[in-house]
């Protein structure tokens, strides 16, 4: 059975818990994901720390272990940028297919006020489940790299 946890508070989220969100995204978000500094800055970021506006952290488990996940930056701004912002999201590669990748999104879209946005890439499978759930294309993003 999968237990579904929502954090938004940073007292609730233990550090062990915090190394284990960190690894399992590092591990399973295989090419599409970051260094493990950078997720740790999202982490940071969606628990508030240094002032910034915090967000949702979401898991999955089974008995024991993470077997999904998903991290949510809230951006502060409505109207022109979306308040929420899906940085992260990953399923375990041996649980992909019974729809926890589904309800994690579910369960981020119920936990969040306001709009949401993500950028996916072109060829990631996810872009399907995203489209199933109502994200639509909108814009083209361009990004300078500096």
């Amino acid at each position: 059975m999968i237990q579904y946890n929502f954090y938004k508070n940073p007292a609730t989220f233990s550090t062990e818990e915090e190394i284990s969100v960190m690894e399992f995204l590092f591990k399973h978000l295989e090419q599409y994901g970051d260094a493990k500094p950078d997720i740790q800055k999202c982490i940071d970021y969606a628990l508030g720390r240094k002032g910034k506006p915090g967000g949702i952290i979401l898991t999955a488990k089974d008995e024991r272990d993470i077997v999904g996940a998903v991290i949510i930056n809230f951006t502060g701004m409505k109207g022109y940028i979306p308040e929420n912002i899906l940085v992260y999201i990953a399923t375990h590669n041996g649980y992909r297919g019974r729809g926890i990748g589904k309800r994690l999104m579910q369960l981020a879209i119920e936990q969040t006020d306001g709009n949401i946005a993500l950028h996916v890439e072109p060829d990631n499978p996810a872009k399907k489940l995203y489209e199933k759930l109502g994200f639509t294309n909108k814009y083209l993003e361009m990004r300078l790299n500096k």
